[in-house]
């Protein structure tokens, strides 16, 4: 009886945080463009890469502010709501990249745009374009909630998915990232702490609701800006 009043908690969590990530979706389909701004700036560069059935709006929060101080961000549009599986997203977002050569820039990443961001820092970056990841609520070492998902998009986040493993296992480039995640994430019950990582954590509990906190705008700004070793 307790194991299911467990998971009648686990799941009233996830459907409370729900109306959170709606919000960001109603805000994308009222002020879908991108404010013209955003390629402004002479401190690094940012890439913004969006979770899963996401677009970039979900983390508008926290562009707004790396924009205010003075970061050029930049959208993958060509990602739309980010639903092919993560090493063809990745081609995607490098070949965007590209186009525009950027160098010496940092990636700002919610959920699954984490994963795709370590892909492009273990498997694309040969040439070490990238500075840095700061992935929110990001599954490193994938999520038993998966399993009992239909979409192919999200059952891609199995632990037991060769892509999610291969990155698992990959980790030279850990160093050079950050993970951020809320005290508890009902979608990804493990959390996102990633051996080697720098790991932060927001007091807020919600795979979505992370995004609104007060508290996260600033912190990535710092993340962005925080001087690294070598």
């Amino acid at each position: 009886m307790s194991e299911q009043r467990s998971l009648a908690r686990h799941l009233a969590t996830i459907v409370g945080d729900f109306p959170n990530a709606l919000r960001f979706r109603a805000r994308a389909l009222r002020d879908w463009a991108t404010p013209g701004g955003y390629g402004d700036g002479d401190k690094i560069p940012v890439v913004v890469l969006p979770g899963v059935y996401e677009t970039w709006h979900y983390l508008r929060p926290v562009t707004e502010a790396l924009s205010a101080a003075g970061h050029p961000v930049h959208v993958m549009k060509n990602l739309g709501i980010n639903h092919r599986p993560i090493p063809a997203s990745a081609t995607l977002v490098w070949n965007r990249i590209l186009e525009l050569d950027l160098s010496g820039f940092a990636i700002v990443a919610h959920s699954k745009g984490g994963l795709i961001g370590k892909h492009l820092l273990a498997f694309e970056d040969v040439d070490r374009r990238i500075d840095r990841l700061i992935a929110i609520a990001s599954p490193f070492n994938g999520t038993r909630m998966a399993k009992y998902t239909f979409p192919a998009a999200v059952r891609e986040f199995r632990p037991d998915n060769p892509v999610v493993s291969a990155l698992l296992a990959e980790q030279t480039v850990n160093s050079r990232i950050v993970s951020i995640e809320p005290t508890w994430d009902p979608h990804i019950p493990d959390g996102s702490t990633l051996e080697g990582a720098r790991n932060l954590r927001v007091p807020v509990v919600g795979h979505f609701r992370i995004l609104l906190h007060e508290t996260l705008p600033q912190l990535v700004v710092d993340e962005v800006e925080r001087e690294m070793s070598a």
